[in-house]
């Protein structure tokens, strides 16, 4: 196995990992390598195509899982700032009558 296919799998690996534990801050560091990773890959001359092929439909697997994540934590965070916000208002409210 060629070494950026290798590194495909490692980042792919890492960023799995971090999406699991939701390490935000490790998702977006390791999302750059993942990128760069892949850009290295599409430049080497890879004698095994079909690795290459497997492990860039694995990590198109990973990133649609990740984008789906991101998105419902996106909505959750939404509804929490939802909730603050009305809460203040009503303090504002409950102090102006109160």
């Amino acid at each position: 196995m060629s070494s950026p296919v290798q590194r495909l799998e490692t980042t792919g690996s890492a960023l799995r990992a971090a999406l699991a534990s939701q390490d935000w801050a490790a998702i977006g560091e390791l999302d750059q390598q993942c990128r760069q990773a892949v850009d290295d890959a599409m430049l080497d001359a890879v004698s095994d195509t079909e690795v290459l092929r497997a492990r860039m439909e694995e990590l198109l697997a990973l990133y649609r899982e990740l984008v789906a994540i991101c998105q419902v934590e996106q909505q959750r965070i939404a509804g929490e700032l939802i909730q603050l916000n009305q809460a203040q208002q009503g303090a504002k409210v409950y102090k102006l009558f109160g």
